[in-house]
């Protein structure tokens, strides 16, 4: 890992390029030796100053979860990264308008959204991470890139907030509305990813590393490999990543999602500049 000084100094950067909504070259092509245990540093050092700053964390988000997309931005593994009550929007999946003048190359990822009513066990496997789990929503998250043209490593993705911008919650539903069945229909459930009228993309359940369930697990099993972070706690929720790959949003476009084989309802944004 590097040393603190440097870790400061690409945290004070990284900030900056955020608060101010501009791009910046990624750091592995200006540090060497600038790995994911260097960008996580560098994640926490930002966390830190934005909980300072008023900001509540209220949850996780996972990305890089869809394999399908890991050649196209030169990524291995998923990562993680803290969301916020300033960052999430609770809805009721009715058509709503969002603003992206204040994101850099935003797009869109229809995903799935878990909120523990208790922390998850540390060796979890899918039933008891499903005891801990109350509801169950339907998600669109607006990422972003502070690097231009969607060009980083891995690490650096980590240190932008795992490029999150917005997550859209849609209406919760308590878990035991999705059946018993709910661990094969996480699974083979599909989505149907529309823009203006047009279909752009269907995706499954299972791009999502297999289920968002199993998603949720690995997210647990990597906190307990990163001791000096939180591990999942009550009251959190975590997006568990794309469904289908990430799609280019402009303002004026209406994008819908409609889901077939689970009980979630679909949604619907309107991007405004």
């Amino acid at each position: 890992m590097l040393t603190s000084d440097v870790i400061r100094a690409v945290a004070q950067q990284m900030k900056a390029a955020q608060d101010e909504s501009r791009q910046i070259s990624p750091f592995s092509a200006q540090i060497e030796g600038f790995d994911l245990a260097s960008a996580y540093a560098v994640a926490d050092l930002i966390h830190r100053g934005r909980v300072q700053q008023g900001a509540v964390p209220v949850g996780r988000k996972i990305g890089f979860t869809n394999p399908h997309m890991w050649d196209r931005y030169g990524v291995r593994e998923p990562i993680w990264a803290y969301v916020y009550d300033s960052t999430v929007v609770h809805t009721d999946g009715k058509l709503r308008p969002c603003s992206i003048s204040q994101f850099t190359e935003p797009k869109i990822e229809p995903e799935i959204v878990f909120h523990f009513h208790k922390a998850p066990p540390l060796e979890p496997d899918l039933p008891s991470v499903l005891e801990c789990i109350d509801w169950v929503a339907h998600g669109l998250e607006i990422v972003q890139s502070h690097f231009p043209g969607w060009k980083f490593e891995a690490a650096d993705t980590v240190a932008d907030w795992a490029l999150h911008a917005t997550l859209l919650v849609g209406e919760p539903q308590p878990l035991r509305r999705l059946g018993i069945g709910v661990i094969d229909d996480l699974q083979r459930f599909t989505v149907d990813l529309s823009c203006n009228g047009v279909l752009r993309e269907r995706g499954v359940g299972a791009n999502v590393l297999g289920s968002p369930l199993l998603a949720l697990a690995h997210l647990i099993s990597v906190l307990t490999r990163q001791p000096q972070y939180p591990p999942l706690q009550t009251g959190e929720l975590v997006t568990t990543g794309t469904i289908t790959t990430a799609h280019r949003v402009q303002a004026g476009e209406v994008w819908r999602t409609d889901l077939h084989g689970i009980a979630l309802p679909g949604m619907a944004v309107e991007f405004v500049s």
